[in-house]
């Protein structure tokens, strides 16, 4: 085995009874995989693929402790025995591979879901909810008791599937961080007041697991800071919780995050944010402890990072979970100085957390074995018994990672892309700001494409003369979509072509493409609510427009809250001097200015402006499909030109025909 170039992260470190075999953590998330709350193989898969790839540790994601801790659809079952049997197989599968194997515990407390517990959310003092606009109920002693008891409980499932040891979910403002924090723990009783009041849940909670489970079992303990909103716990109280805490040694190690339900969007930061946003709290927290080590987590994408948090001494581990769920071989790779091919995490949120969001299993954008492991494996490709001739038209998302994988099981591949760059539409986004994630992954693909001797034809427009005397076993069309050229809009259905379309009307790729002239003042139309109409407003913005943006919905960014990014988003157009008008459709384009028509009460506003860029739905690029269709020429079609979708749609159609052919 070579030796890695990341020295400090490939170091070996001792975690209570065990030996960690590297610095790399894939922290706890929700997957969101259950089955009528048990683990099953889609779990196993999931988290034997990154045991396999080799992280170090793996924290299971979290498993509620009491009925009105459940949070999602997918939880484990709470204070039931049935979980064992099944969690085993997951134990054992990762522990095979030298990961040592830890599950989160959690009870959120005050912003609990009574769609799916049917429970009234307990906490210290009755505050509401952030998770929606409930409120919550002050317990009583009893409670208190009987949500001990069910830590100490649950801990002890955990250690009869094989569990190392258990992490507690005291970060984001969960039930442990509510007793710490005097905004929202008010009580006058032992459990209210003073510092050591306000612990005594957390210290009583650690000691009772340690009690029942020995000394040969881990406890970790999360939590994460808010540095932007003035009523949360303070550092200075945080820090000397976890030192008291340490000083008993109730702990074996810290995890340090970010954000929380009163402040989100820095709780899995997207692009929009930082990289190592969880060094400041780890580093603060280091210094603070005698014996337990810091994990940082927070934006920590690359190996690159991870080894840079290591060797600075701002922690002694470092959670990489995006950056795992892109790629489950991220650690095996780094360790073997194979960098060059960890497919980047592009900071995105899109399906893991926009889908874990909406209560589904997740997935990743770049990755779309994420969550099929036990169907496609996790990028280990079974070579073609019968290898073909391969033609791939079109070189966006789609095409890409068709070419990729049918290439990886043997297959000889060619690539024709019309214009001089892989990538299609999916380049122009990593042209807008802070989105150069795009570019490298789009740098990862012409690496990989390079590897596996793919023959790539830039420039290359096929027409269906072309692909047939090509002759290749098998032809893939993923032509991709264009911007529909009469701007329609949803909401105005009975209108086939907005009025005034023939004058200083562009489409956002016009504008990436720097194909449009545009003034001082644009308007743009923005009817998806994503990144290819706002992230198009941000790139304008730097170039000093002054923009107002016109959408349907009932604020901008709707279809962004998934991923956390929209309030930063509006944040930033706001601060530059955006207007936005939303529930809002443009009735008619005059050249210098758009009649502006509210969904509401039908009242028309007169917006000047130099410009109108569109950002409505795409139409499918299919004439090539059509064409051979007519000449009854065997074709696979995948991506835009089937319908105009979002990229993750385009990956999945692609790995999934590659895997096929």
């Amino acid at each position: 085995m070579p030796s890695s170039q990341r020295s400090h992260l490939f170091s070996p470190i001792q975690l209570g009874h065990k030996t960690l075999k590297n610095r790399i953590v894939f922290g706890a998330h929700t997957a969101n995989m259950s089955v009528q709350g048990l683990p099953g193989e889609q779990h196993r898969a999931y988290y034997e693929e990154r045991a396999m790839g080799g992280a170090a540790m793996i924290v299971v994601e979290p498993m509620p402790v009491h009925a009105c801790a459940v949070l999602t659809r997918g939880n484990f079952l709470a204070q039931d025995d049935a979980v064992i049997e099944p969690f085993k197989a997951i134990v054992q599968a990762c522990q095979a591979h030298g990961t040592v194997m830890i599950q989160q515990l959690y009870h959120v407390g005050q912003h609990g879901d009574a769609d799916l517990s049917f429970e009234p959310n307990w906490s210290p003092s009755g505050r509401p909810s952030y998770h929606d606009s409930d409120g919550s109920h002050a317990m009583n002693q009893a409670q208190i008791e009987d949500t001990i008891d069910g830590f100490i409980k649950a801990a002890k499932r955990c250690q009869a599937s094989g569990f190392d040891g258990i992490e507690l979910f005291a970060n984001y403002h969960g039930l442990i961080e509510q007793f710490w924090t005097p905004w929202s723990n008010l009580r006058t009783d032992e459990w209210g007041g003073s510092l050591e009041n306000r612990m005594r849940f957390s210290k009583l909670l650690m000691e009772g697991i340690r009690n029942a489970c020995g000394p040969n079992f881990i406890i970790g303990l999360a939590i994460s800071h808010s540095e932007r909103t003035r009523h949360d716990l303070s550092l200075e109280n945080l820090l000397e919780i976890v030192r008291i805490h340490d000083q008993h040694q109730h702990m074996h190690y810290v995890t340090c995050g970010t954000g929380g339900y009163l402040d989100y969007d820095v709780l899995m930061p997207t692009f929009v944010h930082g990289e190592k946003l969880g060094t400041n709290l780890s580093n603060a927290v280091k210094q603070v402890l005698q014996h337990a080590l810091v994990t940082c987590e927070s934006h920590i994408r690359t190996p690159e990072n991870a080894d840079y948090v290591i060797a600075s001494g701002a922690a002694d581990l470092t959670s990489i979970v995006r950056g795992q769920i892109a790629d489950p071989h991220l650690a095996n790779k780094a360790r073997d100085n194979r960098e060059q091919d960890i497919r980047g995490c592009i900071s995105c949120n899109q399906m893991c957390w926009g889908r874990r969001s909406r209560d589904y299993w997740i997935s990743c954008l770049v990755n779309p074995s994420a969550g099929r492991e036990h169907q496609w494996g996790g990028d280990r490709f079974v070579a073609s018994s019968k290898p073909k001739t391969v033609l791939v038209v079109g070189a966006g998302p789609a095409g890409l990672e068709c070419a990729r994988v049918a290439a990886e099981r043997g297959h000889q591949v060619t690539l024709c892309e019309a214009s001089p760059q892989l990538g299609g539409q999916f380049r122009l986004a990593g042209l807008t700001p802070r989105r150069g994630q795009i570019l490298e992954l789009l740098d990862w693909y012409q690496t990989q494409l390079n590897k596996l001797a793919v023959t790539v034809n830039f420039n290359k427009y096929m027409d269906a003369a072309d692909v047939i005397n090509v002759g290749a076993d098998e032809v893939i069309l993923a032509t991709g979509s264009l911007a529909d050229g009469l701007a329609r809009q949803r909401w105005l259905g009975h209108v086939e072509a907005m009025p005034g379309l023939d004058h200083k009307v562009y489409t956002v790729e016009e504008v990436l493409c720097k194909q449009a002239t545009l003034g001082k003042q644009v308007i743009i139309l923005d009817e998806g609510g994503n990144w290819r109409g706002l992230g198009t407003a941000m790139y304008l913005l730097d170039k000093g427009h002054q923009l107002t943006i016109v959408t349907p919905d009932a604020y901008v960014g709707k279809e962004l809250s998934r991923t956390t990014a929209d309030l930063d988003l509006r944040a930033k157009l706001k601060q530059g001097g955006a207007i936005f008008m939303v529930e809002s459709v443009i009735s008619q384009w005059h050249g210098d200015g758009a009649t502006v028509t509210s969904m509401l009460d039908h009242t028309s506003t007169r917006v000047s402006s130099s410009a109108l860029v569109v950002a409505t739905t795409n139409m499918a690029f299919n004439e090539l499909e059509l064409a051979l269709a007519e000449l009854n020429h065997h074709y696979h079609a995948i991506g835009d030109c089937v319908a105009p979708r979002q990229a993750p749609f385009a990956f999945h159609e692609g790995r999934k025909l590659g895997l096929s052919i």
